[in-house]
């Protein structure tokens, strides 16, 4: 059996005439009429945010404003963290364009981190979903000092 993978939000044809126009279709697979699956536009960010928190040297994902305001909406939340902040994905019907903000460590080869990334990314995307990843393009917008984890927890003068 073989799926039709469609953007979200279908059109208003019959499922076998909208799967077959405007389906994505996973790596190898053949459109059929046997249904379609949809795959959302968080799931691919999410997959993708997942892949690159996996590389070492990588300490988080989210540029500064988006890390603050996510460290107070986690707090608020529930204390759950966001596995897409940092990630903006543009999917079409067969390939998906990835955005990554990150903060690496101190130290580390950011080039060589960057590829790291980027292959992290496109294995898990293309492996998860079947779509083809054209770019993944990485803004580096922090990086971590060893000294940062220390920052609040020293000896200050008020306790």
């Amino acid at each position: 059996m073989s799926d039709t993978i469609s953007p979200a939000g279908g059109g208003s044809e019959s499922p076998a005439v909208s799967s077959a126009l405007t389906g994505r279709t996973g790596a190898g697979t053949v459109p059929g009429t046997r249904g379609r699956t949809t795959i959302a536009d968080s799931v691919v960010e999410k997959i993708a945010g997942m892949a690159a928190r996996e590389v070492p040297g990588i300490h988080s994902l989210g540029s500064g404003v988006a890390r603050t305001l996510g460290a107070v909406s986690d707090k608020v939340a529930g204390g759950r963290s966001s596995v897409s902040r940092g990630v903006k994905v543009e999917v079409g019907e067969r390939q998906a364009a990835v955005d990554l903000d990150v903060v690496v460590e101190y130290g580390v080869a950011i080039v060589d981190i960057a590829a790291d990334v980027r292959t992290s990314v496109i294995t898990a995307v293309e492996r998860m979903t079947g779509l083809e990843v054209v770019e993944v393009n990485i803004a580096v917008d922090d990086v971590r000092l060893p000294d940062d984890e220390d920052e609040g927890a020293g000896d200050g003068r008020v306790q």
